[in-house]
């Protein structure tokens, strides 16, 4: 990419993205092209494929679990096409380092039930544990007794009980490997 494109991709991405400031999403393009070049799969060029992205949180966060990855992954991209772009990159670290609570909590319920389930019955069909697990969580989380899980029912929850993020298995590094991983890339403390 061109000094000029990369500078209007970084103009850009400082408009859209709260989270980093024009210097830091400068950084996070740099490493995210060293990351590119490094990679030797299909889509060296325009971003990273899951063996790439797990080797760079692994590295740089210490996340080893393979469910855990591949829930973030899914997170970060948007859309499914089994790649992260330069953009998802920096709008999935903004969510992922200095998301909000609303942000971390705005995840399909169903899909992190889904994600969770470790063993299914042979005999029985798939999402059916995913359905009766999602059952018990409505019945749990639903202070407004509608019958549906509206985000407003999951955020009070939450804030009730803020380790319910990490019910279905925890997929935001710790806080120790998030500070060292922005002082390395932007050479200074956190905010």
């Amino acid at each position: 990419m061109s000094r000029k494109g990369v500078k209007a991709l970084v103009d850009s991405l400082t408009r859209s993205d709260k989270h980093f400031n024009k210097s830091e999403v400068e950084c996070l393009v740099k490493l995210f092209d060293t990351l590119v070049a490094r990679a030797s799969s299909d889509y060296a060029g325009t971003g990273f494929d899951r063996t790439m992205f797990r080797d760079t949180l692994h590295s740089a966060f210490g996340m080893t679990d393979d469910v855990v990855l591949d829930r973030v992954f899914s997170i970060f991209d948007r859309d499914n096409d089994g790649s992260i772009t330069v953009v998802e990159w920096v709008e999935g670290l903004g969510v992922l380092l200095r998301g909000t609570l609303e942000e971390k909590m705005k995840q399909e319920m169903f899909q992190m039930l889904k994600n969770s389930l470790l063993i299914q019955p042979a005999d029985e069909e798939p999402d059916e544990g995913v359905k009766d697990l999602v059952e018990i969580a409505l019945k749990k989380m639903d202070h407004d007794h509608d019958g549906k899980l509206s985000f407003t029912d999951f955020e009070k929850t939450v804030r009730d009980e803020n380790l319910l993020l990490e019910a279905f298995g925890p997929c935001l590094p710790d806080i120790k490997s998030s500070i060292s991983f922005e002082q390395k890339i932007f050479g200074e403390t956190p905010k």
